[in-house]
């Protein structure tokens, strides 16, 4: 039973992630059936994700630049931009600005579950391996993920003559951080990790700082004017 625990192992933080920024809605929490779903879109992005990916290594090569910002940074951020304008960004229940990330952490830890779930059945990684994953790969594609949401919970609920701006920013800006991402990964061989702790410190610190900006701007939510936080 060696590979159950695996499994276990590799799907615990995406769902701690999720809960984690679930939980950080303070007025108006999403169904939970709602939030299973796009988790479950997230999963099942994966395989097509990585067959696109194979197809544009083989036609572009491998260069680290092409390979972090364009064929994994675009590809697997648009694609999780696509499910969530188009199944939720208009949807009902989309009804404040914390929503966008509420979903678009569903989206995104869904697929870096089963991402993960998948190197670790076929590399068989020890648990430090899978330590290194849940506070790398895994929480990094949460963060892109509160990044996308951020920006398309203004779109929706911000000033309409800067929806369009903020739709493109709310794919731009987490393409432009998977790729750096990405990039200091692939070029870093030695002395990454000098690199990339800094990168994921400010990713949490911007990350927590948006979470509580749209907490903030939620229509549930009655507070005096002073006291609101500027979005």
């Amino acid at each position: 039973m060696e590979w159950l625990s695996v499994v276990t192992a590799a799907v615990a933080p995406g769902i701690a992630l999720l809960s984690y920024f679930y939980l950080k809605d303070r007025y108006h929490s999403e169904p939970i059936h709602m939030v299973a779903r796009f988790f479950l879109y997230g999963v099942l992005l994966v395989f097509p994700t990585m067959v696109l990916q194979r197809a544009l290594v083989l036609g572009f090569g491998d260069n680290p630049a092409v390979f972090a910002f364009g064929i994994t940074g675009t590809i697997e951020e648009f694609f999780k931009w696509f499910i969530l304008y188009y199944a939720i960004y208009k949807h009902t229940v989309f009804d404040e600005p914390y929503d966008g990330i509420v979903y678009a952490v569903a989206v995104s830890l869904g697929f870096a579950t089963l991402e993960n779930v998948i190197y670790a059945l076929l590399n068989q990684f020890s648990f430090s391996a899978l330590l290194f994953r849940a506070f790398l790969p895994v929480s990094g594609h949460a963060l892109f993920a509160v990044m996308m949401g951020y920006y398309m919970g203004k779109a929706k609920f911000g000033n309409p003559k800067h929806q369009s701006r903020l739709l493109l920013a709310s794919l731009a800006v987490p393409i432009f951080w998977h790729g750096t991402f990405d990039y200091i990964l692939l070029q870093t061989k030695t002395y990454w990790i000098w690199f990339i702790v800094p990168v994921m410190v400010y990713l949490w610190v911007r990350g927590i700082g948006n979470v509580n900006r749209a907490n903030a701007k939620s229509p549930f939510r009655s507070v005096r004017p002073e006291e609101e936080i500027e979005i």
